[in-house]
């Protein structure tokens, strides 16, 4: 029924097209022929009328159906590119490049889409670089020397967008509106961008959540070696750290301070600012 429903519509008017060319054309035809004597001139006529009536309906249905199926085909493959193009490109924000970390995270080919820097992010990290203070000039500089190295990089496509900023909005927000204009999903390192670009249904790659899904898991009762380097907040506390930056919490570890030692992992906390395992000493 639907693909009948379907061919009503357009087709049908296709072929209403051509049953009206057919006559037309009957009209020109049968102009000398009902000159001629006889039942020619008077019958033959009404045969071209219906013949070539019948021609013009058929033809247009059918080029009715072929015009139909192209256009179908046209749109879809349109809307296939643009939704490719959504899943081809990654805004990046200032947090994540002044980060650093998407550098080592490119040179993994981890990530195979091509890198768009808005010009108005250039021209803010190129603004932190020439702060007055240290620490901003020097996270500015760091964070050009990240462009550089994308730049050079030959396992990624980088692109400088020449896109400026509307000086009435904030710089995260001209990027939130970028990449709804783009279909395109952000790259940052920045938890205020992150939910303010998701509760606006923009894709958000954040190299923070990253870091802390591919951490070591662990689970309380499994025994691990850490390296105690420090005392913690409360009395007898130890600190120690793996090696993906993990805080160990260690109850009676202040004792074996600079030193390697087997602890009990007795429970796991997963905080806003990653994830936190606590332990204590065997022989505790």
């Amino acid at each position: 029924m639907n693909s009948n429903n379907n061919i009503s519509g357009f087709t049908l008017a296709a072929g209403i097209l051509g049953l009206i060319a057919g006559l037309v054309i009957s009209a020109l035809v049968s102009i000398p022929i009902s000159n001629l004597p006889g039942w020619m001139g008077s019958i033959l006529p009404f045969f071209i009328y219906a013949l070539l009536g019948l021609i013009g309906l058929l033809l247009g249905i059918s080029k009715g159906k072929n015009i139909r199926n192209f256009m179908q085909s046209s749109f879809n493959t349109n809307h296939l590119s643009s939704r490719s193009n959504f899943s081809s490109s990654i805004l990046v924000d200032t947090s994540a490049i002044i980060d650093g970390r998407i550098s080592d995270i490119v040179a993994t080919g981890f990530i195979d889409r091509e890198l768009l820097i808005p010009r108005f992010v250039l021209d803010e990290l190129r603004h932190i670089s020439d702060s007055p203070d240290a620490i901003r000039r020097n996270k500015g500089r760091r964070g050009l020397d990240v462009l550089s190295d994308l730049q050079n990089s030959n396992k990624i496509q980088m692109q400088i967008l020449d896109v400026g900023v509307n000086y009435t909005n904030e710089v995260d927000s001209e990027l939130i509106q970028l990449a709804k204009n783009m279909n395109a999903c952000i790259f940052t390192t920045d938890y205020n961008l992150n939910r303010v670009a998701e509760l606006q249904g923009i894709p958000v790659l954040n190299v923070n959540e990253l870091a802390n899904a591919v951490k070591s898991i662990v689970i309380p009762g499994e025994e691990i070696n850490v390296n105690i380097v420090q005392e913690g907040k409360e009395i007898g506390q130890g600190v120690a750290y793996l090696d993906d930056g993990t805080m160990v919490v260690v109850e009676g570890g202040r004792r074996f301070i600079n030193s390697s030692h087997d602890v009990t992992v007795t429970r796991v906390l997963q905080t806003a600012a990653g994830r936190i395992i606590f332990a204590q000493t065997r022989s505790a």
